[in-house]
């Protein structure tokens, strides 16, 4: 392979944009939250809403409702993320929530 052909490539791989994983559903997770196999669908009971926040159930983790942690869902399911992907981690780095219904 020619050394103009390895810079190329290895150019191109530098270049490209950074992409975070997607969700069961298709939609991204957003960057600052993952590294691309942070983040995971919940459990339905896995997180409650309480009138602080929302308490992470396995951890007991409180993210109050004014943490800019809190993203908006794009479905109808909570999503967590974590360093490492790790359910019992004391800290999310995300939590994507759910539309409220009317």
């Amino acid at each position: 392979m020619s050394a103009i052909r390895k810079v190329l490539i290895i150019s191109l791989l530098f270049a490209a944009p950074a992409f975070a994983h997607d969700a069961p559903l298709g939609w991204a997770y957003g960057a600052e939250c993952c590294s691309m196999t942070d983040c995971w669908q919940e459990k339905d009971s896995a997180i409650l809403e309480t009138p602080n926040g929302y308490r992470v159930v396995v951890t007991g983790e409180l993210i109050t409702y004014g943490d800019s942690r809190i993203k908006p869902s794009k479905d109808q399911f909570f999503h967590r993320c974590t360093v490492g992907a790790d359910p019992k981690a004391r800290r999310s780095i995300c939590l994507y929530v759910p539309p409220r219904s009317l």
